[in-house]
C-alpha cells in the first residue's frame, strides 16, 4: 500500500510557488500512507515534465519495496497502491514488484493494450499510475469497486493523488475505468496557455457486453430471480428458519467464499514485531457483518496470534444534555459500545483460546474539535455532514487508541495503541444483502420482489462510485490498511447468483429478514446473539451523529 501523487504539465508552463506549496502538502499528507520508503523523481516526456511521488506501507514480501518501480531498460515505472490477491501467482512475495515484471513482460508481446490486458484478470483492490516511456503515455486507474483512493485535478496540469486536501477542485477518478494520457499524441502549449490533456477511457463491462474488449468485470448482474413459495418461511415468533435443502448450498456457499476471501487478505501480511504482535484488527461494533467475520477469521489464525478489535464511542454533547434531563449514563455507554461488549463476550465463548483484545477508543469531544479540520481535509472531496459523520468514526477506530478490557466487568482497562497494520471492515454486506432501511422500503412499497431487486442491484451497481475511496483515505491516515472481504470479487460473484429470497426476506421483521442469509451463516457458527441484532449505522451507533444540533441533515455541505 502506498500513497501516491503526480503532476503532469507543460514545460512551456512553469511551476510556480502555488504549485511548490500544493506539491508539498501533498507529500506530508500521503507520507502519513505510507511511512516505510519514500521517493520523488522527475521526467521530461517530449513537451511535458512528470513529477512522480510514492510513499510505501510494507505489507508484502520480507522488506519493504521502495516506489516507483522503474525498468532500467525500458525506463518504465509504476506507483502501485494496492493488493493482488488472485490472478497472478504472488504467494509471499511484494505483489507491487510481481505485477511490475508481469507489465513488462506483456508488454513485449502486447505493446499496445499490455495494460488492459494484466489488469484484466488481477483481483485485488488497487490505484495505480504507470508510466510508459517509449509511447509516452500515463496510465492510472482505481479497481472495478474503487475500494483505494486516487484523486485528479486539472489546474496548471493534471495532478493525481491518493489524499489531497479539502477547499480544491479535487475529483474521485471514475472506477470501472481504465484512463490512458497519450503525451506523444497532445498539442504543444503556446503563448495563450496550457492545452486541455485528452484522456482516453476503456471501461469494464459485464460478459454479455464486453464485445473484444478485453476488460470484463469479475462478476455478473445481480439476479433478480426469487423462490415462488413461502414454504421455507417460519412464523416470525420463531426466529431465523432452519438451514434445510432450500438455504444449505447458499450458506454452505457463503462461508466458503467469505473465508476465502478472508484467508487471501489476511494470509501474507508480514509480522512487524515479535510473533505476538497483532497483525489483524477489526472495526468492531458487534453487528453481524464484523462479528461474522471476527469469528471466521479465529477460524483461520493461529490461537497465539492476538486479533484487536476496535470500539469506538464518542461523547456526544447534544445528546449527554438530552440525557442529563432525563437519565443519566456514563458518557460512552452508546449503542456500539453495548452490542460490542456483548459480541466480544460471545467470541471469547465461541474460542476461548483466542486472545481477543477489546480495544475501547473513547473520544472525548475536545478531541472531536482538536482533529476535525484534519479529518475533513481526508474527506476531500467528499464534504457533508454524513461524510464527517461517518469519516470521524472510521477516523478514530483506526487510530485504536484506547483501554484495553480483560473481562466485562473491568471499568478500567489498561492504556493501549492497536498495532494490526491491517483492518478488516465490513463494508459492502448492506448493498448486496438487503441491510438498509431503503430495501425494507423499496419491498413495503408493494411487497414485489422486483421492486425490492431493483433497490439492490441499484446499490450493488453503484458501490464503485460511492464512499470506499473516503474511507480508504481516513483508515490510511494511520498507515494502516482496509481490506474488504464482502467485497472480494469472487464474494460478490457468489451473491450476484444467489435469488433474492435466499439473501434478504422482508417478510420476516426487522433484525431477522435483512441479511438473513449472513444471519443463518452467523447462527451456524454459533453466534446466536449476534445473529438478531437489526442493522445500525455508525453515525448513530458510535453517536458522532448531530453532536452540536439536531437540525443538520445528512446531505448538507460541510
Amino acid at each position: 500500500m502506498c500513497g501516491i501523487q503526480l503532476l503532469v504539465r507543460q514545460n512551456a508552463c512553469a511551476a510556480d510557488a502555488s504549485t511548490e506549496k500544493l506539491w508539498a502538502d501533498l507529500t506530508l499528507a500521503n507520507s502519513r500512507r505510507g511511512p516505510d520508503a519514500h521517493d520523488e523523481l522527475t521526467i521530461t516526456l517530449r513537451f511535458f515534465t512528470l513529477r512522480i511521488g510514492a510513499h510505501v506501507l510494507h505489507l508484502r514480501g520480507a522488506h519493504p519495496q521502495p516506489q516507483p518501480l522503474i525498468n532500467a531498460q525500458t525506463g518504465d515505472m509504476l506507483c502501485w497502491n494496492g493488493e493482488v490477491f488472485s490472478g497472478l501467482p504472488v504467494g509471499n512475495s511484494n505483489d507491487g514488484l510481481m505485477l511490475f515484471h508481469e507489465l513488462q513482460r506483456v508488454k513485449k508481446l502486447h505493446p499496445k493494450d499490455f495494460i488492459l490486458r494484466v489488469f484484466s484478470r488481477i483481483e485485488g483492490p488497487y490505484a495505480f499510475v504507470y508510466v510508459d516511456r517509449e509511447s509516452e503515455t500515463v496510465w492510472f486507474a482505481r479497481d472495478v469497486l474503487g475500494r483505494r483512493s486516487l484523486l485528479v485535478k486539472r489546474q496548471q496540469g493534471l495532478w493525481l493523488a491518493s489524499v489531497a486536501r479539502a477547499g480544491e477542485a479535487w475529483a474521485e477518478v471514475a472506477a470501472q475505468r481504465i484512463f490512458q494520457l497519450d503525451l506523444a499524441a497532445a498539442p504543444q502549449a503556446d503563448e495563450v496557455g496550457e492545452p486541455p490533456l485528452l484522456l482516453a477511457e476503456h471501461e469494464w463491462r459485464y460478459a454479455d457486453n464486453a464485445g473484444d474488449s478485453p476488460l470484463v468485470l469479475p462478476f455478473g448482474r445481480v439476479t433478480d430471480t426469487h423462490g415462488a413459495g413461502t414454504s421455507s418461511l417460519g412464523a416470525p415468533s420463531a426466529g431465523l428458519p432452519e438451514i434445510d435443502a432450500a438455504w444449505l448450498p447458499f450458506v454452505d456457499g457463503l462461508q466458503a467464499t467469505l473465508s476465502a476471501a478472508l484467508l487471501q487478505r489476511t494470509d501474507s501480511v508480514p509480522h512487524h514485531g515479535d510473533p505476538g504482535t497483532p497483525r489483524i484488527g477489526i472495526l468492531f461494533s458487534g453487528g453481524i457483518d464484523c462479528i461474522t467475520l471476527a469469528a471466521l477469521l479465529a477460524q483461520q489464525l493461529p490461537v497465539t496470534e492476538p486479533i484487536e478489535l476496535f470500539n469506538v464511542a464518542f461523547e456526544n454533547p447534544r445528546q449527554l444534555k438530552h440525557a442529563a434531563t432525563t437519565l443519566s449514563q456514563p458518557k460512552y455507554n452508546v449503542p456500539d459500545r453495548k452490542t460490542g461488549i456483548q459480541g466480544w463476550i460471545e467470541l471469547r465463548r465461541l474460542y476461548p483460546d483466542q486472545e481477543w483484545r477489546f480495544v475501547e477508543v473513547d473520544v472525548p469531544y475536545a478531541q472531536v474539535l482538536m482533529h476535525r479540520e484534519h479529518i475533513r481535509s481526508l474527506l476531500c472531496p467528499a464534504d457533508t455532514v454524513m461524510d464527517m459523520s461517518i469519516g470521524m468514526a472510521i477516523w478514530f477506530a483506526s487510530r485504536g487508541i484506547g483501554r484495553i478490557k480483560h473481562d466485562a466487568q473491568d471499568d478500567e482497562g489498561v492504556e493501549y495503541t492497536g498495532q494490526a497494520r491491517v483492518l478488516i471492515l465490513g463494508m459492502g454486506a448492506d448493498e448486496q444483502l438487503g441491510g438498509y432501511s431503503r430495501h425494507r422500503v423499496a419491498w413495503d412499497r408493494r411487497h414485489q420482489w422486483a421492486d425490492l431487486g431493483a433497490e439492490i442491484r441499484l446499490d450493488v451497481e453503484r458501490i464503485s462510485c460511492r464512499n470506499l475511496g473516503r474511507d480508504d483515505r481516513v483508515v490510511s491516515d494511520h498507515a494502516r490498511e482496509a481490506r474488504y472481504p464482502f467485497l472480494a470479487a469472487e464474494v460478490v460473484a457468489f451473491l450476484a447468483n444467489v435469488p433474492l429470497d435466499r439473501k434478504m426476506d422482508m417478510r420476516y421483521p426487522r433484525g431477522i429478514g435483512e441479511k438473513i442469509l449472513l444471519r443463518l451463516l452467523a447462527q451456524r457458527i454459533g453466534l446466536v446473539n449476534a445473529c438478531m441484532l437489526p442493522k445500525r449505522a455508525i453515525q448513530f451507533g458510535a453517536r458522532t451523529a448531530k453532536m452540536e444540533t439536531s437540525q443538520s441533515k445528512g446531505q448538507d455541505t460541510l
